[in-house]
């Protein structure tokens, strides 16, 4: 249903025939759009299901940020540039859990998780080395290898397999 600016109300036409909408019959597309939210994998608090990460996260919070945003952002960023942004804001104005916050956000949208214990932004606030931990497993639970990349994780599930050109000889041949 859309609505003009005479507030005349128009609703959109059906899909011709053989054409399907990818909506499975007798579920509306508001169904759909709200998918509910799922736990996460572990809690804020097990940070010693990994305690490797847990020792580097406390030490060093800049090296999991950058891991966990590679991956959340697919790429667009690499872990560098992104623990780089995060060590530069917490030396300049100290409230890099403003910037964490919402790629927890983010990742809670892609994944459909739930935001508990409480808002992603408390969270990162009072918990931050906790949050990012749990941001770090969530991920690696998924099938993600946490210490090779974005672009590597494509490689080794095959999506990012390079396409190479056939072999053509040089000059013209008959």
């Amino acid at each position: 249903m859309y609505k003009s600016k005479d507030n005349t109300v128009y609703y959109p036409p059906p899909p011709a025939p053989g054409i399907t909408t990818g909506i499975p019959a007798g579920i509306s597309s508001f169904q759909v759009q709200s998918q509910a939210e799922g736990p996460w994998s572990t809690g804020l608090c097990n940070c010693f299901d990994d305690v490797s990460n847990c020792c580097v996260t406390c030490f060093c919070p800049c090296i999991t940020f950058g891991q966990v945003a590679e991956i959340i952002d697919r790429g667009s960023t690499s872990c560098g540039t992104s623990g780089a942004l995060y060590t530069l804001i917490m030396c300049l104005i100290g409230c890099h859990c403003i910037y964490s916050c919402f790629y927890r956000k983010k990742m809670r949208l892609q994944y459909s998780l739930a935001s508990s214990p409480c808002n992603d932004c408390l969270v990162h606030c009072f918990c931050e080395q906790c949050a990012l931990c749990q941001e770090y497993r969530e991920l690696k639970r998924r099938g993600f290898n946490m210490e090779i990349g974005w672009q590597a994780n494509l490689e080794n599930q095959g999506h990012g397999q390079a396409v190479l050109p056939p072999n053509v000889q040089a000059g013209m041949t008959r």
